[in-house]
């Protein structure tokens, strides 16, 4: 993985080059940054830099033996650590390498519902346990094979729980010439004697303008489609990928006539839609809530008198102009975003989506006109 590759993430890049060109690579890095902003291809692709035989200005050479292997994920002194679904207390990593390379090769922007589908672990619940940890010290036990670095990338260090614990001496005394690079996305989540051990890189989330300019130029989106899809994204390539598997719903066309079947209770088109929306397809359907949920949030920010922090389209922004100025408060659009966000909730706990669809219409109905909140509505979505 060369940095070329990755998408946007720029000042990234040349902060992690420049670290190699100045001789100040910290041997514990955390790297911290949102689902879907290339955390994980940055730090393969710092490594291969940091171990590429014929540096260029601004990358790995990708053609000497080391970038070769790094290419393929088979360097012998490259190893990887991830959240698996434990067979046995001894039950380690390496026991689905096979499993990862395939998965680092066939897009090494993924995130772990897509990792747990591809180990097909149904609701097994992910872990790096104590005897992974010992495989970790194990294998940086041994001198480097080929390599003058030694590099341990962690993917999620989030999943080590109490049982990271083995790992803070070798994080802290590594053996010589040996890098750690954690791959996180939630700080609250990661041990605090660990996160005490490493340098922190923050990696931000992918602006729209780049998610736009990848869907138009690598999938031939058009640009009205990209531009929804970056916003529904939110910074997040892998769900920009994701919405590009799915039924091309108008999701803003449709969220507004949603709202507005509400507004002038429309019972028997709420009804219809309702019918539709059944039918999309698990995926869709959390995909158009979730935009419904985005598009609210930025109508906060009209409401607010915040107008140069809005991120919606043209064509959105100017119903979202007009439906904070003649029909939503600030209130009635906090009430609308939690009766959505606990639809979305449901939605990926299997609900039945016919019952959700018309209990969240009804939900709209008393919230946009008569100022209300079901509190005691009961949720019966299954």
């Amino acid at each position: 993985m060369q940095f070329k590759e990755i998408i946007g993430q720029d000042r990234v890049k040349q902060q992690l080059i420049q670290a190699v060109v100045e001789n100040r690579v910290s041997h514990a890095q955390l790297f911290l940054a949102a689902d879907g902003s290339g955390a994980l291809a940055l730090a393969v692709a710092y490594a291969q830099y940091i171990n590429c035989q014929q540096k260029l200005p601004n990358d790995s050479c990708g053609e000497c033996l080391s970038c070769r292997k790094y290419e393929k994920y088979v360097h012998p002194d490259l190893h990887f650590s991830y959240p698996f679904f434990a067979k046995g207390k001894d039950d380690v990593a390496s026991n689905y390498l096979e499993e990862w390379r395939e998965m680092l090769k066939k897009d090494i922007y993924f995130d772990l519902d897509i990792w747990r589908s591809y180990l097909d672990a149904g609701n097994k619940q992910p872990n790096i346990n104590i005897a992974e940890c010992h495989d970790i010290i194990k294998k940086l036990s041994y001198k480097a094979f080929e390599a003058e670095t030694k590099v341990m990338i962690i993917w999620l260090p989030e999943y080590l729980d109490k049982a990271g614990n083995a790992l803070l001496k070798i994080i802290e005394e590594p053996p010589a010439n040996t890098l750690f690079i954690l791959v996180a996305q939630n700080l609250e989540q990661i041990l605090f004697t660990i996160l005490s051990r490493t340098q922190m890189v923050k990696i931000p989330k992918l602006p729209a303008a780049t998610i736009e300019n990848y869907l138009i130029e690598k999938a031939n989106v058009d640009i009205a489609q990209a531009a929804e899809y970056s916003f529904l994204a939110d910074g997040n390539i892998i769900a920009a990928k994701a919405l590009l598997n799915d039924i091309q719903n108008d999701n803003a066309v449709l969220f507004t006539d949603w709202l507005r079947f509400a507004f002038k209770i429309k019972v028997l088109d709420l009804t219809a839609f309702t019918e539709t929306a059944a039918g999309w397809g698990r995926e869709n359907q959390k995909n158009f809530i979730k935009y419904g949920i985005n598009f609210l949030r930025e109508c906060i920010l009209l409401l607010n008198g915040a107008n140069e922090m809005v991120k919606l389209p043209p064509q959105a922004l100017d119903t979202a102009q007009k439906l904070t100025l003649n029909v939503l408060t600030l209130p009635m659009v906090e009430k609308l975003i939690n009766a959505l966000e606990k639809a979305h909730y449901h939605i990926e706990r299997n609900a039945n989506p016919k019952i959700l669809f018309l209990d969240v219409s009804l939900q709209l109905i008393k919230i946009i006109n008569f100022k209300t909140f079901p509190q005691g509505t009961q949720h019966i979505y299954n």
